[in-house]
């Protein structure tokens, strides 16, 4: 029986077609000019800037979304604010019952997600309907609806480039940028960690004062230094109520971001062992490997 030449076998091997990946197809395969991709071996100085940006903005958006999304919870939360108005006696300071108040809350997340322009809610007192806040109170709720719509749009955007940066590394290359998303999403997670962790500090040694030179940065005005004794809205939000809200939404994003930590530390660790143990995981995309002989 004739044995085949182990040299011609070698040959054809190196030269049978094999099945390339999307990344591949598109930056060497077909005529005309190609394509350079982040998943491919070929990439220019520009494309290299423009990944180096985009990962960038992943890791500064990962924690801009998990806060933002959170405020945008709690100031949407109707269960917290009723809480709120018991826990802190808003109706001995306003002298409104809490029927009135809780409707009152509901009104005010309705105004955050309208667009009407003024705030006006009516209660009755001393058997007279009347508005519930003054002038002055009404103006600086026209300008908290500004601040809270600019968190919600940062909550959008900040969730589109998450969203974009995820679906591009996993369509365009294989599991080895899943890898290094990974490890991309525990440095932007340490970046909030520690942004949170200084404001955090800020407020735990003394949150009358944080809370005083936050209104200074966020607001042009002194319409937001209201009294207590005769201003329903500092009686129904005292400070307070601000202070346990900050710690919820603190709380919550450190839960968060302690799963984030869990499942990246968990998928690097699985890709290292993968790759010790037989080289990595072809992508879906990137099709079958060839078979060695």
């Amino acid at each position: 029986m004739a044995h085949e030449d182990p040299t011609v076998a070698g040959s054809f091997e190196s030269t049978r077609a094999r099945p390339l990946s999307l990344a591949a197809r598109l930056t060497h395969g077909g005529s005309g000019p190609t394509i350079p991709l982040a998943g491919s071996r070929v990439r220019s100085a520009p494309m290299l800037i423009v990944s180096r940006l985009a990962a960038a903005l992943f890791v500064v958006a990962l924690p801009v979304f998990l806060v933002t999304a959170n405020v945008r919870f709690l100031a949407s939360d109707i269960g917290y604010y009723k809480h709120g108005f018991r826990e802190f006696d808003s109706s001995g300071r306003t002298g409104l019952p809490l029927s009135d108040l809780d409707r009152a809350g509901e009104e005010i997340i309705e105004y955050f997600e309208d667009d009407a322009e003024t705030l006006r809610i009516l209660v009755t007192a001393d058997g007279q309907e009347t508005s519930l806040y003054n002038a002055k109170e009404t103006d600086h709720m026209r300008d908290v609806k500004a601040l809270i719509r600019t968190v919600y749009r940062l909550n959008e955007v900040s969730l589109a480039i998450v969203l974009a940066y995820v679906a591009c590394a996993v369509l365009w290359t294989g599991e080895r940028t899943v890898a290094g998303l990974a490890r991309l999403s525990l440095a932007g997670v340490g970046f909030g960690v520690a942004v949170v962790g200084v404001v955090g500090a800020f407020a735990l040694t003394g949150f009358d004062q944080a809370w005083t030179t936050f209104h200074e940065i966020a607001f042009r005005n002194d319409l937001w230094r209201l009294d207590p004794d005769t201003d329903r809205l500092i009686q129904m939000f005292p400070e307070e109520f601000w202070q346990e809200a900050t710690f919820i939404v603190a709380g919550l994003t450190l839960a968060e971001v302690t799963l984030v930590v869990v499942v990246s530390l968990a998928y690097v660790v699985f890709a290292r062992d993968k790759t010790g143990a037989g080289g990595p995981v072809p992508s879906p995309a990137a099709g079958p490997r060839a078979v060695e002989s």
